[in-house]
């Protein structure tokens, strides 16, 4: 009888709205209808520097790593994803001490202090919740991000980074941290790496500051793909072309990393572009040439979601993810039989 072919392995590094959307899309490949075993093994490494709004709130009160990437991650991946969005994203309105926080941040801070461990309440919370998927903070140190401007400044905390608006020369992790060993076991064992899409210097970077997590993603046997972002993003990445996000992955991480860069190529309609630059905001030009001069293979599809923000449309770069995937499963599958 022929083995089953165990399920493809992704692990999805970054943070914010852009990695919550990749893994809204691939939550259709881990049972898909009809069958009872899953097609794909998802694990989210998700960024943990969030020192503002009700995270920030929670971690300077509680002394505990921020939850609102996390939540946003678990809500993606969730069973019932929309009782679960509608319960976790709730945010109080008013009340002394409750305004302005959700309720999902506010569940994974009181699991923290039941469990005594951030990590272990969100692998409780993931088994409770029904979560397809695993989802683990790169590090479980309480860690600050600071960033060196182009004028030499230092700016500390990633809102007062995300808010500046000179260019960021080097992001820095303080103090130096080690990785949650779950997240490497998951990098080791992967068929697809990927990063992104979002924030390059606020949600995939840091994430590449965590000691430890560059090498293994090196000796990882997996494909590493960047998702490019679809527009610049001001404070961060203005002026920025597809290369020099990479360049800005690669100059962090001390050295090369990534062999895909996955690009959009459908258009940004005029009305939408103009709407943008008023808040000096352009498409990130995709340097094709530039991006294969660093040895990188360039994936291109339709991936702009329709509606009033350009924003990566969570199946077709979910698509995308588990084709290259596959490829890097039957390439490595091939070069074991031909030893």
């Amino acid at each position: 009888m022929r083995r089953p072919q165990a399920p493809l392995r992704i692990v999805s590094i970054g943070g914010g709205t852009g990695l919550s959307s990749l893994l809204h899309g691939l939550k259709d490949y881990v049972c898909p209808p009809g069958t009872k075993s899953p097609e794909i093994v998802v694990t989210a490494v998700v960024t943990v520097t969030d020192d503002g709004g009700s995270s920030g709130r929670l971690r300077r009160d509680f002394d505990v790593l921020p939850p609102g990437d996390i939540r946003n991650c678990m809500v993606a991946l969730s069973e019932d994803e929309a009782l679960l969005s509608r319960l976790f994203q709730y945010r109080f309105e008013s009340g002394r001490g409750l305004k302005g926080h959700s309720f999902g941040n506010l569940f994974l801070t009181a699991l923290t202090h039941i469990t005594g461990d951030f990590s272990e309440a969100v692998k409780q919370s993931s088994e409770v919740l029904k979560i397809s998927g695993r989802i683990y903070p790169s590090t479980a140190a309480n860690v600050r991000l600071e960033a060196l401007l182009e004028d030499g400044t230092l700016v500390r905390g990633e809102t007062k980074i995300s808010q500046s608006r000179r260019r960021i020369e080097e992001i820095r992790l303080q103090p130096r941290c080690r990785p949650v060993p779950d997240a490497i076991k998951a990098i080791a064992e992967a068929d697809l790496i990927t990063f992104g899409p979002g924030s390059l210097f606020t949600s995939v970077i840091p994430n590449l500051l965590v000691a430890g997590i560059p090498r293994a993603i090196r000796e990882s046997k997996a494909a590493k793909a960047y998702f490019v972002n679809l527009m610049w993003q001001p404070g961060e990445t203005v002026s920025f072309s597809g290369s020099d996000h990479i360049e800005a992955i690669h100059k962090h991480a001390r050295g090369p990393l990534i062999d895909y860069a996955v690009l959009n190529t459908s258009p940004i309609r005029a009305a939408l572009k103009k709407r943008y630059a008023r808040e000096q905001m352009q498409p990130v030009e995709n340097d094709l040439e530039s991006i294969r001069n660093m040895g990188i293979q360039i994936v291109k599809a339709d991936l702009l979601r329709k509606g009033t923000v350009a924003r990566h449309d969570p199946a077709a770069i979910a698509a995308v993810a588990v084709k290259l995937a596959q490829d890097n499963r039957k390439r490595r599958t091939e070069s074991t039989h031909a030893k």
